[in-house]
């Protein structure tokens, strides 16, 4: 085996770790590959297999690096990994893993209350021809949230529109593979983020209760619960039940989510849970049964280790 395919292999126990399992498992033995790879050679002697390989693995610790909040890191990872990437001319913008690493910079960009920067990177990518169906897709939903952020309803629903018809399509050869995670459920989910952030509540809720309770993708090519990661969107249903003040489902949504708080691997969904929490407690005249469980998911939240820092 060359270098080349023991970093790939590195990736690719990284995703299953984290799929499986979640970023708060994942994050230190991602962080802790970066640095021991780091250290084993020097970059500017790599040849271009090595180099794509390297940017595929730093491109899998900056997305669990997001995942666990540790969005100093995650940034600098992915910014390294897009430098490796495009070190190559021959190979152009739309080769390997250059543009999974802005899908997941433009989502990072709008999560940190960035959206006009979000959808700068997401029509960057949108204006290059030819883009695979998926790969537009994913876009079309990165420059949705971004909009919605900024509170453009009508282009929001547009850009959305436009990726359920394009995830409609059957995958094919020139899709690339680190998209096989893009299926129904998750464009419900981002639409649901996208209607709550215009303050739609009820659709948000609606879809996203799709994108939590889905036995699979919808489509076809949806494969059992799917990544760990995933729980962000039953969390943010419970978020958005507690902003409606409808506090029969919010306090079913908690409970549900309460007896396995300690196996959530995504440090994003137990921070929204945690905010659900406190809109709870905090509420005017809400049930003393729903706020008592708001309580103790505060409390089994306290218990878990989301980690504190930036990067």
């Amino acid at each position: 085996m060359t270098e080349g395919d023991d970093l790939t292999a590195l990736a690719q126990e990284l995703v299953a770790l984290d799929v499986a399992a979640g970023a708060r498992w994942a994050v230190g033995p991602a962080l802790a590959a970066v640095r021991a790879v780091g250290r084993s050679r020097p970059e500017p002697r790599e040849g271009v297999a090595e180099r794509a390989a390297r940017a595929e693995l730093y491109q899998v610790a900056a997305w669990i690096a997001f995942d666990a909040e540790r969005h100093g890191v995650s940034r600098r990872l992915h910014l390294r990994a897009l430098e490796l990437a495009r070190s190559d001319p021959a190979e152009g913008p739309d080769a390997a893993v250059e543009p999974l690493i802005l899908a997941v910079l433009a989502m990072q960009e709008e999560h940190l209350g960035r959206p006009a920067h979000s959808l700068r990177i997401a029509s960057s990518v949108l204006a290059r021809e030819a883009l695979p169906g998926r790969v537009a897709a994913i876009f079309h939903v990165r420059a949705g949230r971004a909009l919605a952020r900024m509170g453009n309803g009508p282009l929001a629903g547009r850009a959305m529109g436009t990726a359920a018809e394009l995830l409609a399509d059957r995958p094919t050869d020139r899709d690339p593979a680190w998209a096989w995670w893009f299926d129904r459920r998750e464009l419900d989910g981002h639409h649901g983020l996208a209607r709550a952030a215009l303050g739609d509540l009820g659709a948000a809720a609606a879809l996203l209760h799709d994108a939590a309770h889905a036995g699979g993708g919808g489509d076809g090519d949806g494969d059992g619960d799917g990544p760990a990661y995933r729980v962000l969107f039953a969390a943010e249903l419970a978020l958005v039940q507690a902003r409606a003040g409808d506090w029969r489902e919010v306090d079913a949504a908690m409970a549900t989510l309460m007896d396995g708080v300690s196996c959530v691997g995504s440090v994003r969904a137990l921070r929204v849970l945690g905010r659900a929490a406190r809109l709870v407690e905090d509420g005017r005249r809400v049930p003393r049964r729903t706020r008592d469980t708001a309580r103790h998911l505060a409390l089994a939240l306290r218990d878990t280790d989301t980690g504190t820092g930036t990067g």
